[in-house]
């Protein structure tokens, strides 16, 4: 029988994530939590008409798209990891805040495992289908009134007797460390120029960033990539602090002040996030020191990307035959920005990270197409069945 380990795309890179050992004995088989090896089986593919909308050659742009993971989304790399890590402590119940896909993938990880899993959403702040996972896998969900991620997630750290599912949790980014794994070996462990992700919590750049130093420090990779954080226009805390305020890590010397001035003017202005893309829907990134550290470790980039621009890329994505949620596609938005700009050379070799799958939010989809004045859209034809030929002929 195979070993479901070496399947998993995240298991079989355990020997970079040595949180429970080296992955040498054969007790790893007990501790280690997958969904059947099913999860991290992604890699990156050439999409020819993303490349010619972003400016960039077919060859030179790489995506990978993490909806391809068992509950859709990137976040079973780094849950398949946490998971593993609160079945090590001997945990009964696990915790999360979460805009959708955390919760549908601890959830799902949990339940295979006979944990129980509690999760805190915000009011009316889930797609149906992320809502639809999660309570079909069994957790106990509770919305928090008149509350969005950002008030969900003070609330959740404070709970007792539970254990931390979300970002902030080192043990989960470390598995998220394993999609930067599976985009240098779709490439032949030749690092591109530039590595890009949504950028909501911040777990993913902090992953990353984190993998790469690690790897260039045990001499796997030459080049560091440069990372680029996408955020939304409406949810751009990162962008903000970094491009306006000159916020960096600053060899550990983060201002604070800054930090906490924004945060004080977003509490003043009752400023709350607003995006279609539920997924980065947050202003209080907990991983926002992880992220300047990533940052500064790769010379790395951050921009906004509106709404429409997001909604657009979408489209053109899913001209290709791959779909993704509204966050994912921050990631093409950015990209096609940061050409146009001259901050992505036309000769560069790009990955783009698409973090969550079509069917998490499909409103926003049909939503987008029903509107014919989006540019891409495909729009559905109004017909009887005696105008059918005529119709076809168009």
């Amino acid at each position: 029988m195979g070993n479901i380990f070496d399947e998993s795309g995240v298991w079989r890179f355990r020997e970079l994530l040595p949180f429970f050992g080296d992955g040498s004995g054969t007790d790893y088989r007990d501790i280690l939590v997958s969904l059947d090896g099913a999860e991290g089986k992604t890699k990156p593919v050439h999409m020819r008409f993303v490349a010619e909308y972003v400016g960039l050659e077919p060859d030179k742009l790489s995506i990978q798209s993490e909806g391809a993971n068992p509950t859709n989304s990137f976040k079973d790399n780094g849950v398949a990891s946490g998971t593993t890590h609160a079945k090590m402590v001997g945990t009964n119940i696990v915790v999360c805040a979460s805009t959708g896909n955390t919760s549908s993938s601890v959830a799902a990880y949990a339940a295979n495992e006979g944990i129980r899993a509690v999760v805190l959403i915000g009011d009316g702040k889930i797609a149906a289908g992320k809502l639809a996972q999660t309570i079909e896998y069994g957790a106990k969900v509770i919305q928090l009134q008149g509350c969005d991620f950002d008030d969900a997630m003070k609330a959740v750290v404070k709970l007792p007797g539970m254990y931390l599912l979300n970002s902030l949790n080192p043990f989960r980014l470390e598995g998220q460390k394993t999609i930067v794994y599976r985009a240098l070996e779709g490439l032949d462990w030749q690092p591109p120029d530039f590595i890009v992700y949504p950028g909501g919590n911040l777990g993913n750049c902090s992953a990353a960033g984190k993998a790469l130093v690690e790897l260039h420090e045990l001499g796997l990779i030459k080049k560091m990539p440069r990372l680029v954080v996408v955020n939304a226009a409406g949810a751009n805390t990162l962008d903000v602090l970094v491009n306006e305020k000159g916020l960096s890590w600053n060899g550990g010397n983060v201002d604070r002040a800054t930090i906490q001035n924004h945060y004080e003017y977003l509490e003043r202005e009752g400023i709350k996030a607003k995006t279609k893309a539920s997924a980065i829907e947050i202003l209080r990134p907990v991983n926002l020191d992880k992220a300047l550290r990533a940052l500064e470790a790769t010379d790395g980039i951050v921009t906004s990307v509106t709404d429409q621009e997001m909604m657009d890329a979408k489209a053109i994505i899913g001209r290709n035959g791959f779909g993704c949620e509204p966050a994912s596609a921050a990631t093409v938005a950015g990209i096609k920005k940061l050409v146009a700009k001259g901050s992505i050379d036309r000769e560069a070799t790009v990955v783009g990270i698409l973090t969550g799958h079509q069917l998490k939010d499909p409103d926003a989809t049909v939503a987008y197409h029903r509107d014919p004045r989006n540019q891409f859209a495909n729009t559905p034809i109004l017909s009887t069945v005696d105008n059918l030929a005529d119709v076809l002929r168009l």
